[in-house]
Order: C-alpha cells, then structure tokens, then sequence
C-alpha cells in the first residue's frame, strides 16, 4: 500500500513538474477560465441588482452558493475530467488494454498520471466568492457549522469525481460515451442555482438519481439555515453522506463495466 500511493504521488508530481514548463500558457488558461465563469455569474448578479432575489435568494447568498459550486467542482475535476473524459478514445484506440496488464489500477494510474492544474482559475474565483461572501452572511460558526462547511466541499469534490468516473466507465461497455458528458453539463450548469426554483420533478431528480444538489444548494441552506425541499432536518446529514455514497456507487460501476469489458473491438 505504502508504495501504491508513493507511485500515485510521484505521478501527480511529475505531471506538476511538466505542467509547470509553461508556465505563462498556464497562467493565461487560469485568467480565461475565471473570466469565463465570471462573465456568467455578472449576469446572475445583474438579474440580482434588477430583481433582488432569485427564489427567496439574495446575492450574498448566491455568492456563497456559486463558490461552492465552483470551488467543489474544481477540486473533483482537476483529477477526473480531462482523464475520463478521453476514456472514449483511450477504449476504441487500444491504449485502455495496456493499462489492464500494469500493476497498478487502471483508473488511479488515469486518474493521478493526468492531474490537471489547469483548475487554478476556478478555485481561486470560488474560494473569493466565498471569501467575499461569508462576512456578509449571519452565518453562526462552531465546530459543527466548520465541520459542515469543509465536509460539503469535501463531499462535492466527490460527487464531482464519482459522476465523471461512472460517465468515463460506460465507453468499456458501450464504446462510445463521450456524448454523456454533454448531457451531465447540462445539468451541472442547472445545480449551480437553488434547486427550489425549479419544478417538483427536476428538485427530486437533483436530490436522489442525479445528486448534483448535495455539491452545493443543501449544504449552503444548511449554512444559511434555509428549508431543503423532502430532506427537513436529514439535510445536514444527507451534505455531508452525499459524496462518500457516490464514490460507493462509482466504484462498483466502474468494476461492473471492467468486468464486461471484452477490448476496444468490443
């Protein structure tokens, strides 16, 4: 065990190192990614400014909730998005077989081996919407209130990876899945507002099949000591259970789809 996680660290440095040869390109990708994220918040504060709130919402409050949507996607993505989502081509090219005869786990050797630092720009937007948002919030903090703010972003970060994982691990069985991701931005783009402006049907899909509720909207009304549509008083819980659950379930899928997997010819 002790020498797996060596290799996986080492991995994850040399990718570092590598990524850090251009170091201007990757300065530029982080400023692009943040003024890109930035231009589509400005319109939801304009909307704010024009309106005052978004179901019930008001900007300091969203503020929060797109920082920790933004900051708890980044820290998933940076280890899962570019990696799996090129599981398509990895299947079809061949590339995916060499991997089964390494000692080393297919999906920690893709996952570490292509940890992305191209993520800077929306950690360091999220963290200061955050930053900016908080002092301008009643929040009351303990020890309970803390364990709820880091666990939530922990459990997003999770919820992010085990979404990708299970995208990623339907190319073993069906070839090509690419298109999968297409439809998860759809709906991760829609988890960035409060599940409660949407209708019944979709806050029930964002709150059990497709858990992109718990990255951000439940543990934020938590926080803000705001009701969660069907969870009451469980949502505390269900913010911080959401992630470590996802990976349980992404984990089994991925070994289900191994399991089938008969070669890039299929």
């Amino acid at each position: 065990m002790r020498e797996t996680l060596s290799l996986l660290l080492y991995l994850v440095r040399l990718r570092v190192r590598t990524r850090l040869e251009f170091r201007a390109s990757l300065v530029i990708a982080w400023v692009a990614q943040a003024f890109g994220y930035a231009g589509v918040f400005t319109q939801i504060w304009l909307i704010l400014t024009r309106f005052e709130n978004i179901g019930g919402w008001t900007w300091p409050q969203m503020a929060l909730l797109l920082g920790f949507h933004t900051l708890g996607y980044a820290l998933g993505a940076c280890f899962t998005l570019v990696q799996l989502r090129r599981m398509e081509e990895i299947v079809l090219g061949g590339e995916f077989d060499t991997l089964l005869v390494r000692p080393l786990n297919p999906w920690a050797y893709l996952v570490f081996s292509g940890f992305n630092i191209e993520y800077g720009g929306h950690i360091a937007l999220g963290a200061g919407l955050i930053a900016w948002a908080l002092p301008q919030l009643p929040i009351v903090w303990t020890p309970a209130t803390l364990a709820l703010f880091v666990g939530g972003l922990i459990s997003a970060a999770l919820i992010t990876a085990s979404m990708i994982t299970i995208i990623g691990a339907c190319a073993m069985v069906l070839g090509r899945a690419r298109y999968l991701f297409g439809i998860y931005f759809d709906f991760w783009e829609l988890s960035r507002y409060p599940a409660s402006i949407f209708a019944v049907p979709f806050q029930i899909a964002l709150l059990s099949v497709i858990p992109l509720g718990y990255m951000a909207y439940v543990p934020v009304s938590v926080l803000l000591g705001r009701p969660v549509p069907y969870l009451a008083s469980a949502a505390e819980l269900a913010a911080l259970a959401a992630g470590p659950l996802s990976v349980v379930v992404a984990a089994a899928f991925w070994r289900f789809c191994l399991h089938r997997y008969q070669g890039g010819g299929g």
